[in-house]
């Protein structure tokens, strides 16, 4: 920034100084053009006197430049000034940024004011912000991917060990409970290649005209045997056989992370319904159950990896935690929205939007 401050400060003093230098020239030039006219005029009227002519002219000038002296050092002093006064906030932002690229995050820029400058130091410290919070999700992955691999590896670890010392007989109940560990990690790692896969740079929708009932109807179907078992009923209301632009099979992936969810949180003697809605541009869907429900607070998170609003719940009853995260990347992958509302003992609806063409 020093640079930046010698810079600013030339330009100002090179600036004033120039209008100075021509202003104090151009005067003198004007008043040497007059008296010399002046001159004239007295010699042709025989009323001439050198002495005080010249006298005066002298006097004159050297008022100017000394004028003109003072006004440059005035100049210098005020564009130094000026210079670090608007250098000294971009400074302390360079302070700031260096800080944060050693780690400190927490670092943030002064601002004062409502210009320009005020307005790169607060995107500075929305950066700041942003930058904290990517650190602690970061953090809280990496402990939550320990967790849920911790979990499996632990139980199948006890259970080969108990068999290999003979403390258990390897009957087809306990190994039975050693594949249903396996099959969770194998469920856990196809989901975390499921949302590799939608966050790649390289990720591309394969998109055509799908009629959109047909889509919903076979997927409603496809999970109304989970939903008997459970004593759950699934209900759809709208319907209709409009077509829309869309990835079928990443469609179908939303409307299955819906239903699934859903049922999970929705008690035996429940209801899900699933609406759907055709506007000009648009359609949306939505999926609604009478379930526990989300507290107000915990709505911001539910779209987070590995996020889990009823904490007491473990993997095997309350999922992996990366449905919804999937689900709103292929929503918005298609240039859609998705959000979600929610009241605890009432229920929940989940609703996305999509655009009809691409």
């Amino acid at each position: 920034m020093k640079g930046l401050y010698a810079r600013i400060a030339t330009a100002c003093i090179g600036i004033a100084s120039a209008v100075l230098l021509i202003s104090t020239v151009t005067f003198i030039l004007e008043t040497h053009y007059h008296l010399t006219l002046y001159q004239h005029q007295e010699q042709d009227m025989n009323m001439s006197s050198p002495a005080f002519d010249i006298h005066f002219e002298q006097a004159l000038v050297q008022s100017v430049l000394w004028t003109a002296i003072l006004g440059m050092i005035l100049a210098i002093l005020i564009s130094l000034f000026v210079a670090k006064r608007i250098t000294a906030p971009l400074v302390q932002m360079k302070t700031v940024a260096e800080r944060m690229a050693k780690g400190q995050l927490t670092s943030r820029a002064e601002v004062t004011g409502r210009d320009e400058i005020a307005d790169l130091g607060n995107s500075l410290n929305h950066l700041a912000e942003q930058l904290l919070l990517q650190e602690q999700l970061r953090k809280t992955l990496t402990a939550d991917v320990a967790h849920e691999l911790r979990t499996p590896l632990a139980t199948l670890k006890s259970h080969m060990e108990a068999m290999m010392e003979g403390v258990w007989d390897p009957t087809p109940r306990r190994l039975q409970s050693c594949f249903e560990e396996i099959e969770r990690l194998r469920f856990l790692v196809g989901d975390l290649e499921q949302l590799t896969e939608v966050e790649s740079p390289n990720f591309k929708l394969r998109l055509q005209e799908e009629n959109i009932g047909e889509i919903v109807q076979h997927h409603i179907g496809a999970s109304q045997a989970a939903y008997e078992r459970k004593g759950v009923t699934l209900v759809l209301l709208g319907g209709g056989n409009f077509k829309a632009v869309i990835d079928k099979l990443r469609f179908g992936q939303v409307m299955v992370n819906l239903l699934s969810n859903a049922l999970k949180f929705t008690p035996s003697g429940g209801n899900v319904t699933v609406e759907m809605k055709e506007q000009s541009k648009t359609f949306s869907i939505s999926v609604s159950d009478t379930g526990i429900g989300i507290d107000e607070n915990e709505l911001s998170f539910v779209f987070e990896r590995f996020y889990r609003a009823d904490k007491s719940r473990d993997r095997k009853s309350g999922g992996s935690g990366i449905g919804l995260t999937i689900a709103k990347k292929l929503v918005e992958a298609h240039g859609g929205t998705i959000e979600i509302r929610s009241q605890v003992g009432k229920g929940t609806t989940v609703e996305f939007y999509l655009p009809k063409s691409q």
